[in-house]
């Protein structure tokens, strides 16, 4: 006679002494936001310290006299511009540089990554020139358009443009055999396959890809407006080295670090928001 079968019993619980430990642990470990200002009032600490064993004016001002200033510039002039305007004229730089790499560069890199023969007759030369520095590129911003508007935008251009490339290329160059295979079996074409298939598949890759490209722009921004700019806010770091006034180069260090910032923390956020959008599609 066949023996009844009972029914598998669930797993036991962990032990409440177990689950009491996990409790205490998890309470003793200190969120990660408490231990980011633990370390950031001990780097403004450390600064103050050594700021005040040196010469304020010529070497190093210290934290509080950095912040004061960056709040008196907000609304008195320096270099003829007040911070803020100084801020917008590099953004603007940067919007333009970032955006021209991007509608540039991202349907490059897709085309390279859907068409093979585009692939083999662009990705030698993208090579060659995706190692030169931005900065190599100022000779040339210089002779083609002066100290003006243009000038930056080339340089904040070849920075982000490589970036921009390889994230669209490696999106495409990922997208599912599968996907492509069922697209050709229903009968659709080379364009519709790469508008409906290809560009939706590399989404992620083409947003990590403008994340990394931003943060490449505004460094090469820095870099530009401090040899061939008349403003912006490495153009008034320039003002302030000139000057012998510390605090000056010092500002335009903390607009420039906060500025970074907030690029990276906007575009982990699109990033976010993207994967959550494609992973409920997918659901």
């Amino acid at each position: 006679m066949a023996r009844a079968r009972h029914p598998r019993a669930a797993s036991a619980p962990p032990p409440v002494h177990r689950q009491r430990a996990n409790v205490l642990i998890a309470a003793d470990v200190p969120p990660r936001r408490w231990i980011g200002a633990l370390g950031i009032a001990a780097f403004l600490a450390a600064w103050q310290l050594v700021a005040m064993q040196v010469d304020e004016r010529s070497t190093l001002a210290t934290p509080v006299t950095v912040f004061a200033a960056f709040i008196d510039m907000l609304h008195e002039p320096f270099a003829g511009s007040t911070l803020q305007a100084h801020l917008l004229a590099s953004l603007r730089r940067f919007g333009a540089g970032f955006g021209l790499a991007a509608m540039v560069g991202i349907p490059l890199g897709l085309t390279m990554g859907w068409n093979r023969w585009l692939e083999v007759v662009i990705q030698p030369i993208f090579n060659l020139l995706r190692f030169i520095a931005p900065i190599a590129w100022v000779p040339f911003a210089v002779l083609w358009f002066g100290t003006g508007f243009g000038g930056p935008v080339l340089i904040i251009f070849s920075g982000a443009f490589p970036a921009c490339v390889i994230g669209a290329y490696g999106g495409a160059r990922m997208v599912d055999p599968r996907l492509l295979e069922a697209a050709r079996m229903l009968g659709a074409g080379h364009l519709r396959i790469l508008l409906e298939v290809v560009v939706p598949s590399a989404v992620p890759s083409m947003v990590a890809a403008l994340r990394v490209a931003a943060g490449n722009a505004w460094q090469s921004l820095v870099g530009a407006e401090l040899i061939v700019a008349t403003s912006g806010v490495a153009y008034l770091m320039v003002r302030g080295q000139m000057n012998r006034t510390i605090v000056i180069v010092l500002v335009g260090m903390l607009a420039i670090g906060l500025v970074g910032l907030l690029l990276e923390v906007l575009f982990r956020h699109l990033e976010r928001y993207v994967q959550r959008r494609l992973g409920s599609a997918v659901a």
